[in-house]
């Protein structure tokens, strides 16, 4: 699917991170950016440079377009045009996977594009998959929560967040994963988004898994 010259995918230089330069690529972002507040576009692109970076340090061969679309397409879930009946990982998932089906990618690729989708605010999972996965849960990591932030350069962050500022990223974001829990709250129960109903929602509850245990209907 990669244009190579010499055996090697084609690259371009990007807030001063060498990044893949392919048809499938140019494809994601071009998708992230119609499909995404900006605010949340530019999450993902920083999230894409930090892990590409990262991985680059630590010299970890990966599928470069895997890692791509995970990352670029990570919070579709976020936005109103992907909501479904599902966590909104797995809506934005199931998103990201369709559109790389779409565009040629094999199966197993496209189920890790998945994978890195839907554990991307798991990384207690997420870090132990394979290296696409895992590299797409830090990239996302360290700009969410500045986990590896230590990693990466002075030049390197203040390239990145010059070249995709943050928009106010904190307050936009916690407004959107409110919008899940007030829309649809039992998609958030055993998920990172309960921690802001808790915080955030008035009225919110959430079950505990303790009583789903204690009151399966079994004897024992």
């Amino acid at each position: 699917m990669a244009t190579k010259v010499n055996g090697l995918i084609e690259t371009r230089v990007l807030a001063g991170i060498v990044v893949p330069d392919t048809a499938l690529v140019a494809g994601a972002i071009e998708y992230a950016r119609k499909n995404s507040e900006p605010y949340l576009f530019n999450h993902a692109m920083r999230s894409w440079l930090f892990a590409v970076a990262i991985a680059e340090l630590k010299g970890t061969a990966h599928d470069p377009e895997v890692l791509a679309v995970a990352t670029l397409l990570h919070d579709l879930g976020l936005e109103k045009a992907f909501d479904g009946p599902l966590r909104f990982e797995v809506e934005g998932a199931n998103a990201a996977r369709a559109f790389a089906l779409g565009q040629g990618m094999g199966e197993r690729q496209a189920q890790l594009v998945w994978d890195g989708v839907a554990l991307n605010s798991t990384p207690s999972i997420g870090l132990y998959k394979e290296t696409e996965v895992a590299l797409c849960t830090t990239g996302i990591g360290v700009d969410w929560g500045g986990w590896g932030y230590e990693l990466l350069t002075r030049e390197q962050s203040g390239s990145i967040l010059e070249a995709f500022p943050r928009l106010d990223m904190k307050q936009r974001f916690t407004r959107a994963v409110c919008r899940i829990v007030e829309s649809r709250p039992a998609t958030t129960y055993d998920n990172f988004a309960r921690d802001f109903g808790d915080r955030f929602v008035a009225g919110y509850q959430r079950p505990s898994t303790v009583d789903l245990l204690l009151k399966a209907p079994f004897e024992e």
